[in-house]
Order: C-alpha cells, then sequence, then structure tokens
C-alpha cells in the first residue's frame, strides 16, 4: 500500500482546477467525470490497485464506516492507526468530514501524511499530491480498511 500511494506523490492538475490525466484517472476509477473534488477518488484509486476492499466512491464520508474506524476525536477506538488506514478531517461548515488521505507515520503529537488534492498549505482543494505534516488534533476519524491494525 505504501509504495503505491508513496508512488503517486509528486502528481499535480494540469489545464486548471480538478484537472489532468492522473487526477482523471482518480476520478474515472469511482466514476466522477473532469473537475470533480478529487482526495477521496485518490483514496479509492490507490485501495483498488492494491486490491484492498474499500468504498469505491469519491465521497469522503464513505470512509467514515463505524465499523472500520480505529480513532475518533483524539480517542483510539480499537487500535493505534498504522501505515496505510485513512484519515479524515471535519469542516464544520459542511457539517462532515470533507478531507481525506493515507496515514502515513502516526506520532505523538504530528502526522505524516499522503494526500491528494490538497497543497502546502493543506487545503481541501489543492493542486496535487503531497506528503504533508498534520498536527493529530486536526484528524476527526481515522478508518482502517487493511485489517493490519
Amino acid at each position: 500500500m505504501k509504495e503505491l500511494y508513496d508512488s503517486q506523490v509528486g502528481v499535480r492538475e494540469v489545464g486548471g482546477a480538478n484537472r489532468g490525466a492522473d487526477v482523471e484517472m482518480y476520478l474515472a476509477s469511482v466514476e466522477l467525470g473532469r473537475g470533480y473534488a478529487w482526495c477521496a477518488a485518490f483514496v479509492s484509486w490507490c485501495y483498488q490497485n492494491a486490491n484492498v476492499k474499500a468504498p469505491l466512491s469519491g465521497w469522503v464520508p464513505s470512509y467514515a464506516l463505524k465499523s472500520k474506524r480505529i480513532y475518533h476525536r483524539g480517542k483510539f477506538e480499537k487500535s493505534k492507526p498504522q501505515t496505510g488506514d485513512v484519515f479524515m478531517v471535519w469542516y464544520h461548515k459542511l457539517k462532515r468530514p470533507a478531507h481525506i488521505g493515507f496515514i502515513d507515520k502516526w506520532g505523538s503529537t504530528w502526522v505524516v501524511t499522503v494526500e491528494g488534492n490538497t497543497n502546502d498549505n493543506g487545503s481541501r482543494e489543492g493542486d496535487g499530491v503531497y506528503r504533508k505534516r498534520r498536527l493529530k488534533k486536526q484528524i476527526w476519524a481515522v478508518s482502517n480498511f487493511i485489517g493490519n491494525n
């Protein structure tokens, strides 16, 4: 899993917001066309190509399944997040999780992530796939679809 999402770090949109061959490939994997936000489509594409059973969805809340959730609002529910689990960020304005990416390394204060449709500032409407460092308190929930926890 790690090798797959790591191989995508550096992908950038081309030709406008939410466009470009790689971005459109992620979107097509969840049957969405050009121009849609693609952070969840990136996650789905990675899982599909690693043969991991996970939602085939470009909608972030699809990954917030209670049965798969291992961490929620600062508390471990089942286990410590591991490489390849997905994290979600809650957006109060939208009243839902609205950004998703992969946990690469879970630290005591910081989490190293790999995320699609973000940028250097951590936006949910960015321009590419980035490796980021996020404060753990930014993470609303983590789900495990791999089963390695």
